[in-house]
């Protein structure tokens, strides 16, 4: 049974944490594919927005969703 335990502690350890998605770099595309990374950027800069707009207003887990939701909605419509 040691092994096991053993075994699994070196893989517990060898294994990298997971980050979030980093930002897309729209100068570290193909030519063809920037402009689907800008956009993509701007939708990603968006979600953070509305995301720190969530952590501020300590909205509850079970509503963050809904909230998020409606932060971005609101923000394609004032465009």
């Amino acid at each position: 049974m040691k092994p096991f335990i053993f075994i699994g502690a070196i893989a517990l350890l060898a294994t990298a944490p997971a980050h979030a998605q980093t930002l897309v770099d729209p100068n570290k595309v193909a030519p063809e594919y920037r402009e689907a990374a800008e956009k993509r950027r701007a939708e990603q800069l968006r979600q953070r927005e509305c995301a720190l707009k969530a952590d501020l207003e300590k909205i509850l887990p079970r509503d963050r969703t809904a909230f998020l939701n409606h932060c971005l909605d609101a923000m394609v419509a004032r465009q």
